[in-house]
Order: structure tokens, then sequence, then C-alpha cells
């Protein structure tokens, strides 16, 4: 579904992309893992024609994606920290998002406006929120138009448990629907129920690609965190 070829993206000196090829396909659910200022935003960034490679190709559904947008269409996006108009309420913002996206054939998905409790705060400003209620508008917006690609960048970060795991089981649901997620985390601990294969990106470069269960079979790990952290407890000694 999204296939990028030997992307790489330098800022001033710095590589924030080297070389990276990765290809996502649908009905997985991906955990693209790695220390801050690996690159993973910037991939991120790239995949939505936020950023724009140096070199390299990403096409979406097989059609190049350079100097095109309609394939954002597809994708609901949930940053790490959602910024919006302050002077707006919960309800403007929705509106005005249901109205960008004028044109899907679907009504829009508000299991999460509900679930979440929002629709008691719709006239509440959004500089009025405390971060996590935020992060809960940015989680509703991500999947409110029914999209085939989910890209969530530390969608549990300032959520309270409940709320945490209510999100956690609404990807499992669009998963199960046979779409593409994208997650990045911190959090290793939330992702051992929701993805099925990890991306590690080290420095710039795509260091391991494997699927879940392979990664848990070599390690001998049951979690997630357990077996990351044995990967590359051996890669340094490795060196």
């Amino acid at each position: 579904m999204i296939v990028a070829k030997n992307i790489t993206k330098q800022f001033g000196k710095l590589k924030a992309l080297d070389n990276v090829s990765v290809t996502f396909s649908k009905g997985e659910c991906i955990a693209l893992l790695g220390p801050n200022g690996c690159g993973k935003t910037t991939l991120i960034k790239s995949l939505l024609g936020m950023v724009v490679p140096d070199s390299g190709s990403i096409h979406f559904n097989n059609e190049l994606i350079t100097n095109k947008w309609m394939y954002r269409s597809q994708v609901g996006y949930m940053p790490q920290i959602g910024r919006y108009p302050e002077n707006m309420t919960i309800a403007h913002v929705i509106d005005m998002m249901k109205d960008i996206r004028k044109g899907i054939d679907k009504d829009p998905d508000e299991e999460l406006v509900k679930s979440f409790g929002l629709k008691d705060l719709l006239q509440k400003k959004m500089r009025t929120l405390s971060g996590g209620t935020t992060q809960k508008v940015s989680a509703a917006l991500a999947f409110m138009f029914h999209p085939d690609v989910l890209i969530l960048d530390e969608p549990t970060a300032g959520l309270d448990p409940l709320a945490s795991e209510k999100l956690k089981q609404k990807i499992i649901k669009e998963k199960e629907k046979g779409k593409l997620v994208l997650i990045t985390s911190h959090i290793l601990s939330e992702l051992d129920d929701l993805i099925t294969e990890v991306f590690y990106m080290q420095e710039g470069k795509l260091l391991f690609h494997k699927k879940l269960v392979e990664l848990k079979e070599e390690t001998g790990e049951a979690k997630l965190s357990k077996a990351i952290a044995k990967i590359m407890i051996t890669q340094e000694a490795e060196l």
C-alpha cells in the first residue's frame, strides 16, 4: 500500500533519513520505533507529503505521491502534539474538518467522540483543554473519516488509562477491517496487543524490520520491550 524506496533527507549537516526503504501493507499494524532523533517523524512527514525527500520515491497504492495530495484523503493522521486554533471550540474544529472533508461517502465515524465523552465538552474552547483532552480530539479526528491508512504518532501520550484502552480497542477494530495502521510510541508495553510488525530506526537508517512473531521467537521474549532490548544489546556487543 505504501512503498518508500531509498529515501534520503538532510537538514543542514543532519542526515535525518539515510537511504531508507520500507513497505507498509494493508491489514498490518506496524510499530515504527527508535530513539529520539532517529528519523521516525521525518519519515512520517515524508509519507504525508509534509516533507519532500532529497532523493528516493514514495508510492501510495502504486502511484507516486510527488506533487500530489488527493491520496491524503485516505489517511487519518494523529500528530504527537495537536495544534488547533485556540479560540475555536471542539465543535467548531470538528465541523471545520467535516467541511474540509466534504464528499466522503459514509457518515463520519464519531465512535471516539462518544466514548471519550467529548459530546459533553463540545462548547469548550481549545485553549482551555488539557493535553489529554486535546489528544482525544486528535484521535477522534484521525478516525472520523474512514481512512484506509491510520498514522498515529505517540497516540496514548497524555491519555488516562481508560481512554488509552478505548483507543487501543478502536485501533484493533480498524486493523481487523484490513486497514493499515502505523504507530510510533515510546511506551512499548502499549503495543504488545496491537502490532504485527516492527520497523526499528536508528540515526536515520532502518536498523531492522521483523514480524512481531519472528522477533519474539528469535529473542525468546514474550514482551516487545524485552525483545527489542535483547536485539539492541546483541548488536552493540557485535560492534
